[in-house]
This record gives structure tokens, sequence and C-alpha cells, in this order.
């Protein structure tokens, strides 16, 4: 068992409302959040899509060389960016040199992955990859070679390491948590994270165990609905004791890799209106002390996300943690839990049983 710390740093939006950046960037770079689960597919942005905060550190070949990346169980594929890569946003972040490696092998095989606000292509290599003191030998990656536009640029995080399932993985890749489980590198077949709030540290992603000082409230198994991203299937969305969203049944994505909650746009609609936000999502932080709790209705039991978790408050302005997003499933509409869910329980996601355990966190 491994635990990963996860250290909180200086939100993207953080870094560009410093460097007066802020106004210009979110009018040229239009979040598309739905091109990270169905390319194609558009969305209607909101403002708050740059509060990522998470990031751990490994490290890659021999002797190793160090990288902070996101633990994201939204996508599968493991990839940094390379001395190779010559785009601005590989200048200011580390990058891996494959010559300096005496693990690294080489292969043909390229790699295009595309996120909700940016994208990547490389090549694939085989190297070890050190989690948390876990040794993944013969571990397949990306190593960037164009990261187009300027959105990695402004990121406090070098790479991804993608925690879904084989089946999404870009080029046929196996993700690093699959070779962990073949190799009998972890006790059980499950990792679990705990993300805190606020400024409070002490985040976590825990490779083969499960802490039982975050689940003295019980644990809520919920099986998975597709063994693709970590996909569940929701019963309703209500507010004030009553449905508003989601009342014939609709499919969701645990996402540690998406800041907000995502929902369809008609759906998000509605929640704005009942809540009293604008279109936009801003409300008056006045008006957000008295917000009820958006409650998921999961396998009959409640899982309630409290205001204090939805409303981002930024230099005195206050919006709502909520982002609309429209893709059709065959099972239905889809909404993303994202971050703000996820701070509110400790989360367990569960290989050997395809499903996933959520214990209401205090």
């Amino acid at each position: 068992v491994r635990r990963v710390p996860l250290k909180k740093t200086k939100s993207m939006r953080q870094r560009l409302q410093e460097q007066g950046l802020l106004e210009r960037y979110l009018k040229q770079h239009p979040s598309n959040i739905a091109a990270k689960y169905f390319p194609g597919i558009t969305v209607e942005s909101m403002k708050n899509y740059m509060d990522e905060e998470y990031f751990g550190t490994i490290s890659i070949g021999t002797p190793p060389q160090e990288f902070t990346v996101v633990f994201d169980t939204g996508s599968s594929n493991l990839w940094v960016p390379s001395v190779f890569c010559s785009s601005p946003a590989c200048s200011d972040h580390n990058r891996f040199n494959p010559a300096a490696s005496s693990t690294y092998l080489s292969t043909n095989d390229t790699l295009f992955i595309a996120y909700g606000t940016g994208s990547m292509t490389g090549v694939l290599g085989y190297d070890t990859v050190n989690v948390a003191g876990i040794n993944v030998r013969n571990q397949i990656f990306g190593l960037a070679e164009t990261e187009p536009g300027d959105f990695f640029y402004y990121t406090p995080f070098d790479g991804i390491l993608g925690l879904a399932f084989p089946s999404i993985a870009s080029s046929g890749a196996t993700p690093v948590f699959d070779n962990m489980m073949i190799e009998n590198l972890v006790d059980r077949h499950l990792f679990s994270v705990y993300l805190s709030r606020d400024s409070r540290g002490g985040s976590f992603v825990l490779f083969g165990g499960i802490d039982p000082y975050y689940t003295t409230k019980g644990i809520s198994w919920i099986p998975l609905s597709a063994k693709t991203y970590w996909q569940i299937s929701m019963q309703s969305v209500s507010l004030n004791g009553a449905p508003v969203a989601c009342s014939s049944g609709c499919q969701a994505i645990v996402d540690t890799g998406t800041t907000l909650l995502a929902a369809p746009i008609r759906a998000l609609q509605t929640l704005l209106s009942h809540l009293g936000a604008s279109s936009s999502g801003e409300i008056s932080c006045e008006a957000a002390h008295r917000l009820p709790d958006i409650i998921f209705h999961i396998r009959g039991k409640e899982f309630p996300v409290p205001p204090r978790a939805y409303v981002i408050r930024n230099n005195g302005y206050c919006t709502l943690g909520l982002q609309g997003m429209d893709v059709p499933t065959e099972e239905g509409e889809l909404w993303i839990l994202g971050d703000v869910f996820i701070r509110e329980y400790y989360v367990i996601f569960d290989r050997a049983n395809n499903e996933v355990g959520l214990s209401r966190l205090p």
C-alpha cells in the first residue's frame, strides 16, 4: 500500500490573475470539457474550469527524472513533456530526456490526446515509472512533442497520469495502475482518493488500500455502469427535497481530473434558476450563504454537496462550480462529478469488483 501525497498549489486562475492575463485568456480559450470524453461534442462553457489545484510527483527513468502530474480518473494515458517538444507550453515545464535514461526503450508509435482545455501529440516509449516508491518497469508512456496553444503553458503541472480503464487508452497503451496490478505491486486491486477542502493539506491518492480513518461513516458501494471511465448510474438530482434534474435517471462519471460539477445544459439552466444565479453562474456572496445542498440520489441513497463545496469565491466574487455539457449516451444524459463533489467524499476506485465506494467526510 503506497500513498502519493497531493499538493495544493496556486490554481491556473490565480496565476493568470497575478499576471493580469485572466480576462484576455478566458475570451481566447473557451473550455470544451466534453472533448475529453467525446471529441467533437460542443459545450456551453462557464468560467471556473481553471481552478485545478491537486498534483502529485512521480519519476520516470534511470536515474529518475521528476514530474508533477494530475492523477486523472477521467483518462487512461500517462504522458509528460519531452526534450523533443518545441511548443511554448513545454518550455517552462520539466521535460523527459530519453537519452539520459539507461532503461528507456523507444517505439515508432504515436499518440494524440484531447482534453477539455488542451491537447497533446507525441510518441510512445517504455521506461521505469516510480509512483510513491512503487517501481513499474517497462511502463508505456507518452513523450509530448507538441502541446498546441498556451493552455498547458500556464498550468502548474507537467503531465497527466490517467487512472481510468484500458478500453479508453489512446494507442492501446496499458495504464499505470493496470501494470501495478499485473505485476502484483499493490496489495488490493483498488486505489482511493482524498482531496482536502480549502487550503488544508493532506490530500492523497492511496494505491492498493483504503485508509480507515476516512471511512468512519461507512462506505456506500456503487457498481459501475461502464468499464471505460469510472461511470455510475444516478436516479435523480434534487434541491430542498424536490427533484430538479435527472428525474428519469442518468449517468455520471467520477473524475478527479475535472474541477467542477458538469451537468447537461438544460439541467444546468434549471439548477442555476432554482439557486438564484445568473446564466453564467454568478451569484451574490450574501445569497450564497442561504443556498441548499445539491442532493445526488444514487442507488437509493442521498449524496449531498453543500454550498461550501459548490460556491467558488474569487476576490469577493462568487460563482457556482457548475458547468454545462451536453453529451448524449445510450443510457441517458451524462454528468461529471468532479472535484467539487469528490472533496465531500473519500472515494474508492475498485478494479477488482468494478465499483466506486463513497464515504462521507466530516
